[in-house]
């Protein structure tokens, strides 16, 4: 038998799913995996962020970034949360694990699209718009990561590099799949209750984050 044929296991919990709700969990664990991945190969191209936290490896990271929800609160970003938390990637005078801000600010501002549930039920409703603004959010932090530099013209973080014999654009490619995914549970929210989303249009450079907050 082929093995995307194989029945999954019935679980007692599904009795108060609708399919919407089925989708909805795909999606969010899909996104959620994308952005595990994505922590990875961060640390990988950045072992100096690491290095800062010298009591941390990278499965400790991923434990503190995705074992809870709501994620909690860290004292080496200063309590800060979502945008507050993303923001310090990106701030010169900013001392800690640029990666652990930036993805701990991606993080949580993705469970705040999903409502902080790491499942969907029948009575459960998901908000549009902080779906979409999500993605819109994501696309603003990929052009910091490409154009935003420290003092010394080194970017805060490195991610792809250009080169014509060896070019590796596989944080691009993640950092997409990660906004068509939230992009399309957007619009099948939008279309489940028949509402329309604020379509924003924005200059990626001076866009400020939209709020996907509760």
């Amino acid at each position: 038998m082929l093995q995307g044929c194989t029945p999954h296991p019935y679980q007692l919990k599904n009795i108060a799913k609708t399919d919407i709700d089925m989708v909805v969990d795909s999606h969010r664990n899909e996104v959620f995996h994308l952005l595990k991945s994505l922590t990875v190969k961060l640390y990988k191209r950045n072992p100096r962020e690491l290095a800062k936290a010298p009591d941390e490896t990278i499965q400790s990271r991923l434990q503190l970034l995705f074992g809870n929800w709501p994620i909690q609160t860290f004292p080496e970003l200063d309590s800060r949360q979502n945008a507050d938390a993303l923001h310090l990637c990106f701030t010169p005078g900013f001392s800690g694990d640029r990666v652990f801000a930036l993805m701990s600010g991606l993080t949580g501002m993705i469970q705040n699209a999903y409502n902080n549930r790491p499942e969907q039920f029948m009575l459960d409703s998901l908000d549009e718009q902080k779906l979409y603004n999500s993605a819109r959010n994501i696309e603003i932090v990929i052009w910091r990561l490409s154009n935003r530099h420290q003092g010394n013209g080194e970017p805060f973080l490195y991610t792809n590099h250009l080169d014509e014999d060896d070019p590796n654009l596989s944080f691009e490619r993640l950092f997409g799949k990660v906004i068509a995914l939230q992009d399309m549970m957007a619009k099948i929210i939008a279309d489940k209750g028949n509402r329309a989303i604020n379509m924003v249009v924005h200059n990626v450079a001076s866009a400020v984050l939209l709020p996907v907050g509760l």
